[in-house]
């Protein structure tokens, strides 16, 4: 959420910056300043009636002490309206507050400098690329036939038991889950991660947190007779577990990751894009996540860049890194890299990771602040980033390595599965 100061003093930069989103943010901006200005207004009101009351109280008990008891009740009637007032005032001090929250929660982060406008994902720069794209035998199949023909990945099992984007992995391609998860977990602690294990439903206050709710999209998955959200990222736990902390600035950076189920509706996606593993439901993914002091937090998004990069490299698979335009950036995100594997059985790009710097919007959100060597309190920077997305890096593996003696699992993942190929 961006901080109605910096709206006020920063209001044509950042309805320019916003336009790169293709968001037209005039007229709610022009409605944050109406507002706040009425808050203050109406603060300044209540304040002066609570001082008022408080001088005449105390007038009260000196009089009564005196034994001017007529003059006493004459001010206590006076008390009476201005306790009136005070509770209309605070009433309409709330009303204020809470359409401005609400207007507040509709506008986007800012994008970084770096940023370029555009539309779609087509608009996207891509900064880099590494690997070289295999050349599959003649016959070559798509990771949906591969994980039928070996038995590994049962999608219409999944149906049956829960419905389409809900796969069932079975035997090795079970395994082959698993050893991704403790590879890149291990990965990630020996970068200096701290790994936890997190609930895999959160409260609202959480949602509001990192910026999933409101959820204008409808992707979250509601357990309506609780009011809790089964998460769509580990992002959302993790991060919440510094929601209302004041921290040290010594405690920073603050660097943690772990593996959660994520559970996304993607609501509206449907034909051959999202056929087999291209998207779910339901996936696992490995998170990690940073908390930093502003100055330090764009040096650490570039250092998750760089882990990510040495993780893809050492699974030998082809991708990329895209900047992500104006009109494709998430909506809480200041900067995103979106990391891509090349699938060569379907001639296509897939997204596996998105590393973003938050800058101040989810901390504010989250009232998380650190105190700096002065004392003054500061909000902090969030990051966070997938590290990795295991559905489309199963689905690049099982493509990118498939041969005639079957899929040959890329050799550091061996120690973890156990075996060398899927046969």
């Amino acid at each position: 959420m961006l901080l109605v100061q910096q709206i006020i003093e920063n209001k044509e930069e950042f309805i320019q910056a916003l336009a790169k989103r293709n968001f037209d943010a005039a007229s709610s901006i022009e409605k944050i300043i109406s507002l706040d200005e009425e808050r203050r207004a109406t603060q300044a009101k209540l304040d002066n009636t609570l001082a008022e009351s408080n001088k005449i109280s105390k007038e009260i008990g000196i009089l009564f002490k005196n034994g001017e008891q007529q003059k006493a009740t004459i001010l206590k009637e006076k008390t009476s309206q201005l306790k009136e007032t005070s509770k209309e005032l605070s009433a309409k001090l709330n009303t204020v507050q809470e359409e401005l929250t609400a207007i507040l929660y509709t506008i986007p982060n800012i994008p970084h400098s770096s940023v370029a406008p555009g539309n779609t994902e087509e608009d996207n720069e891509e900064i880099f690329k590494e690997g070289t794209i295999p050349a599959l035998e003649e016959g070559a199949l798509p990771h949906w036939e591969l994980a039928k023909k070996y038995d590994i990945i049962d999608f219409e099992l999944g149906v049956k038991v829960s419905g389409a984007g809900f796969p069932i992995y079975k035997g090795k391609g079970a395994r082959l889950q698993r050893a991704l998860i403790n590879y890149f977990l291990d990965k990630n602690t020996a970068a200096g991660y701290k790994e936890f294990q997190v609930p895999h439903l959160v409260n609202e206050a959480s949602g509001y947190g990192t910026g999933q709710l409101p959820d204008k999209e409808g992707q979250m998955y509601h357990v309506t007779g609780d009011d809790l959200y089964l998460i769509p990222t580990a992002e959302v736990p993790v991060t919440n577990m510094y929601r209302d902390n004041l921290l040290q600035e010594s405690d920073l950076p603050i660097c943690c990751t772990g593996y959660t189920p994520c559970f996304r509706r993607e609501a509206g996606s449907y034909g051959a894009h999202v056929r087999g593993l291209n998207r779910l439901h339901q996936f696992d993914k490995v998170e990690i996540v940073r908390i930093e002091k502003p100055e330090n937090s764009y040096e650490a998004l570039e250092g998750m860049v760089d882990h990510v990069k040495e993780i893809l490299g050492e699974l030998k698979l082809p991708y990329r890194i895209l900047r992500l335009c104006g009109g494709d950036i998430g909506f809480t995100a200041a900067l995103t890299y979106d990391f891509e594997v090349f699938s060569t059985a379907q001639d296509r790009w897939l997204e596996i990771s998105s590393v973003s710097n938050f800058e101040t919007f989810q901390a504010n959100r989250l009232k998380l602040r650190y105190k700096d060597k002065n004392g003054k309190k500061q909000l902090a920077h969030t990051l966070n980033g997938s590290s990795l997305a295991l559905p489309r890096v199963l689905a690049g593996i099982l493509e990118n390595y498939q041969t005639s003696k079957g899929i040959k699992i890329p050799e550091v993942l061996v120690p973890y599965c156990g075996f060398e190929y899927i046969d």
